[in-house]
């Protein structure tokens, strides 16, 4: 609150406490500082929040496309509260399907310039830790108003296609409607479907999923890159400590869902930004991702050639196409990690933008992100847009809106980072009564103060000091992604096996400290 002139220290109050340290809430809580994020909304937001009616008017249903005789369904994780994406089937009488992607009408209850509008802007997206949700709006809109739960009336803006039994679309529309969801899926439950052709909407089900591989099929053969990571998750006690760990991979259901989302980004990015008869382009949100840097390209090359593989870095479809070819010959192989976080490294970044230049790793010219407003900001403002342009608005100012898709871009990179440190300190939490046992490891990272060395069976990552590397002088090679011996030659590369055993797990440093064991 002030320094005077001659005073030694600064004064200051107190205006929160976290709690107790080694608490799993405090600790938690002191991360979303650490990041400037919150982790509660203030009285005046939940107030709003609670204002808002959950009742449907006559008035408003008749502005609306009423889809609740179609059967339709959510599918989403087994815990999951927020269900804001719902998808509809019908066969028309031509023989086609008419699919809908129904996603929740945010923009109905959370109206522009409002406190909860302000509030959603400013946090740009819900930030996902190891062990909770810190959700972008009050969990009144999130969990309650805008979750399409099942049994229940629920407003959304909705992308509904034509397609042929080939998976092309024939026709597409997009507006506000009105939905009732028949059944919520966990994605264990829709993958059961799947894979035993029995169960709840089966037919609806084993449809979308054939008319999703499809669409998949269509996405690789035109150049999108497969980066299908292993998700590492804890299983953790009523008070956070963590039990195990496992590890979450995609399988069908999450496919079907996913391609239809990919559908209805790209078909309302396509809708706003292709050039027509208008004199004047429409100013809208993309969400862009450049081509990779050559030179990182050139380094990748380069190590993974040591594997005995390589990649076509002739034209960008040839880069996309040898490097699914090159994910899909790593997998399940010891160095399939190394590589796969390699090959992401030299990608650039995905953000949101109002200059399109296309998604090379999806490999379409336009692309937004029109599916999530419960818990990401650009939607919202997607949905606003596109409502606008489809009510024969003009175009708002660019200017503006840049500056918006930079906030969100940057907030998105703040709750990825308190993410990754929830989950690291979690990992030496896991660890800390391991101290002293041997594991096997890869190392997974070379930088100039020593390899960073990831434990198969938990995925946990350490740091192997270059200071305790003992018999030699050691130099950080890296071009080369290794730490080499100057007089034994001795290397110590990215990728390679090696025993690591546990010597220290600092809490409060969120550090593990590995000793190599020759």
């Amino acid at each position: 609150t002030d320094w005077p002139q001659y005073a030694k220290n600064p004064f200051g109050e107190i205006v929160d406490v976290f709690g107790d340290v080694g608490e799993n809430d405090t600790e938690m809580h002191a991360i979303l500082a650490e990041f400037d994020l919150p982790y509660k909304f203030s009285d005046k937001v939940e107030k709003a929040a609670n204002k808002i009616s959950e009742a449907i008017n006559d008035d408003e249903i008749a502005k609306r496309r009423d889809m609740r005789a179609v059967p339709t369904f959510t599918i989403d994780p087994a815990d999951a509260k927020d269900f804001d994406d719902a998808l509809s089937l019908q066969k028309l009488q031509n023989g086609n399907w008419e699919v809908g992607v129904h996603i929740a009408d945010v923009s109905h209850y959370v109206q522009p310039g409002t406190v909860l509008d302000l509030e959603a802007e400013e946090r740009g997206t819900s930030v996902y830790l190891v062990d909770r949700v810190v959700p972008m709006l009050p969990e009144r809109i999130s969990n309650f108003l805008c979750s399409l739960r099942p049994n229940e009336d629920k407003l959304c803006f909705s992308a509904i296609f034509e397609l042929d039994n080939d998976a092309n679309v024939k026709a597409q529309w997009f507006g506000r409607t009105i939905i009732h969801s028949d059944r919520r899926f966990s994605y264990e439950e829709a993958q059961a479907v799947i894979e035993t052709g029995q169960g709840d909407m089966q037919h609806e089900i084993l449809t979308l999923n054939d008319l999703a591989v499809k669409l998949k099929s269509m996405r690789f053969n035109s150049g999108a890159i497969s980066f299908d990571r292993v998700e590492v998750k804890f299983d953790l006690d009523e008070k956070g400590k963590p039990l195990g760990v496992y590890f979450k991979e995609s399988k069908d259901a999450n496919f079907l869902i996913e391609e239809f989302m990919l559908l209805a980004n790209k078909k309302v990015a396509e809708f706003i930004g292709k050039p027509n008869d208008r004199s004047k382009p429409r100013t809208f949100v993309y969400r862009i991702h450049d081509k990779p840097d050559p030179d990182k390209l050139e380094n990748f090359n380069t190590f993974i050639n040591k594997f005995g593989y390589g990649i076509d870095l002739e034209s960008p479809y040839k880069i996309s196409h040898s490097l699914n070819k090159l994910l899909n010959n790593v997998k399940g192989k010891h160095e399939e990690n190394v590589i796969s976080t390699l090959a992401v490294r030299a990608m650039a970044k995905a953000v949101y933008s109002t200059r399109n230049i296309g998604h090379y790793g999806l490999s379409f010219d336009y692309y937004t992100h029109f599916t999530s407003p419960i818990r990401r900001y650009p939607d919202l403002m997607v949905h606003r847009l596109l409502a606008r342009y489809l009510e024969g608005g003009r175009t708002v100012k660019a200017e503006t809106y840049e500056e918006k898709c930079r906030h969100s871009s940057g907030m998105e990179q703040r709750a990825v980072n308190a993410e990754r440190t929830s989950i690291k300190y979690k990992q030496v939490e896991f660890m800390q009564d391991k101290v002293g046992e041997v594991f096997d490891g890869v190392i997974s990272g070379v930088t100039d103060w020593g390899l960073f060395v990831e434990l198969n069976d938990s995925k946990c990552e350490g740091l192997v000091s270059i200071r305790d590397l003992s018999g030699d002088f050691y130099f950080f090679d890296e071009k080369n992604y290794c730490i080499t011996g100057m007089h034994s030659n001795k290397c110590y590369q990215l990728g390679a096996d090696i025993k690591v055993q546990v010597a220290k797990a600092n809490l409060e440093k969120k550090q593990l400290d590995f000793k190599l064991v020759e």
